[in-house]
């Protein structure tokens, strides 16, 4: 048991460890097949493990997130696009509890653990084509959103709109995903995490309430309401660590069961070979540091989500060096891992029925979607001029 696991996660962590052992008998099988995992899904919502992280009061399980992270990781291991998914659901009530008033989120947390709701993204602050009308007491949104992840089969969506006539301002909501005028298209079939649903969306005049708004404080308007990028970031990073550690796995059961060493090399077995000791040496240090960095980051989260509203500036700017230095250590750690799997696996490994290049794929699908180069910039602003990293959905 981890330092900052307590006996009450025990019971859920088992659960998800349980479902992990599931989801790795079709994972193969349903990456080359993409889509829905709707089986997987359902899995999920009968697990009680989308209110992981709701706190009790409201009928959740009140992990911290530290926890709730540790899960994510559990399912990356074996399958990231539900480890993806997963972890958004946590990001989107994230969203909800920071950008909204009690009365708000109380109700959708505590509708969340009673019906087993999934929530959906169509966010997208990037995408602006998707623009709010402004009626008497109620809103209209219409127009695209792209990147919409775990939006299909789902019960709710956060999206955003710009309102124009107040010079491009975004307006975010929480509204049902079967409301009137909106279409989940199944347009996803990218190279990795190819069962994120993270297609497009269409809003064809969909109506929007008032209370549905997230106006209040509405976002990045606190140094509390400016954790949710970097939960986002912190969810990226650990999603990044369980596919290294799930390749690192499988390429270790390969080693030890299947490679054959090469007819120059002395040794009997391949893991007694000193080239592919060295590279397994490397994987292991790469994989020890990205825990550490990222163990201290939760850490710093769980502290900082306990302060709420008395978190100050610079508390919430030493948790955005710490999450970005541990996400750029996990990508660059990670996509190494994913590629050399293959150098201590041998030509046997990349039989196609295998899909050991899934990791990569899966990896290098995801972090393309925050350019690790303006991370490592922010990084170097601080390191060098001592500049704070500025607040925004992707710092």
């Amino acid at each position: 048991m981890s330092l900052h696991q307590q006996p009450t996660f025990l019971k859920p962590l088992q659960t998800a460890q349980r479902l992990a052992e599931q989801f790795t008998e079709s994972a193969v099988e349903r990456d080359a097949r993409g889509g829905t995992p709707k089986v997987e899904r359902d899995a999920l919502r009968a697990s009680g493990l989308l209110a992981l992280a709701i706190p009790s009061q409201y009928g959740g399980i009140g992990a911290s997130w530290s926890e709730t992270f540790e899960v994510v990781r559990e399912f990356a291991r074996v399958d990231s696009s539900i480890a993806h998914v997963f972890g958004f659901q946590h990001l989107m009530l994230a969203t909800v509890r920071l950008f909204a008033r009690p009365e708000q989120w109380q109700p959708w947390f505590e509708q969340t653990a009673r019906k087993n709701w999934f929530w959906g993204n169509a966010l997208n602050p990037l995408d602006t084509r998707t623009v709010v009308k402004k009626f008497d007491g109620w809103y209209e949104f219409s127009g695209k959103k792209s990147f919409c992840s775990g939006a299909s089969d789902s019960e709710m969506l956060i999206a955003s709109a710009v309102d124009e006539s107040a010079g491009g301002e975004l307006l975010i909501a929480a509204i049902p995903s079967g409301r009137t005028g909106i279409s989940l298209h199944d347009d996803w079939d990218n190279i990795g995490q190819r069962q994120t649903d993270s297609g497009s969306a269409t809003f064809e005049r969909v109506r929007v309430e008032h209370a549905e708004l997230l106006l209040d404080p509405g976002p990045l308007s606190t140094p509390f309401a400016c954790l949710r990028p970097l939960i986002a970031q912190l969810h990226f990073a650990n999603l990044f660590l369980g596919i290294a550690e799930g390749a690192f796995e499988e390429a270790r059961q390969y080693s030890l069961k299947e490679s054959r060493p090469w007819f120059r090399s002395n040794a009997r077995h391949s893991s007694e070979d000193p080239y592919v000791l060295r590279h397994y040496g490397e994987f292991w240090v790469g994989l020890e540091s990205v825990r550490l960095l990222i163990e201290r980051a939760a850490t710093q989260l769980d502290e900082a989500w306990s302060k709420e509203h008395a978190l100050s500036g610079e508390e919430r700017a030493q948790l955005a060096l710490a999450i970005g230095t541990a996400k750029v250590a996990a990508t660059r750690h990670g996509l190494d891992i994913c590629n050399r799997l293959f150098e201590v696996t041998g030509a046997r490994a990349t039989h196609a029925s295998l899909r050991f290049d899934r990791f990569w794929r899966n990896l290098r699908t995801q972090t393309l979607h925050d350019p690790v180069d303006y991370r490592i910039h922010e990084l170097g602003e601080w390191a060098l001029n001592g500049t704070r990293p500025t607040p925004s959905f992707y710092s």
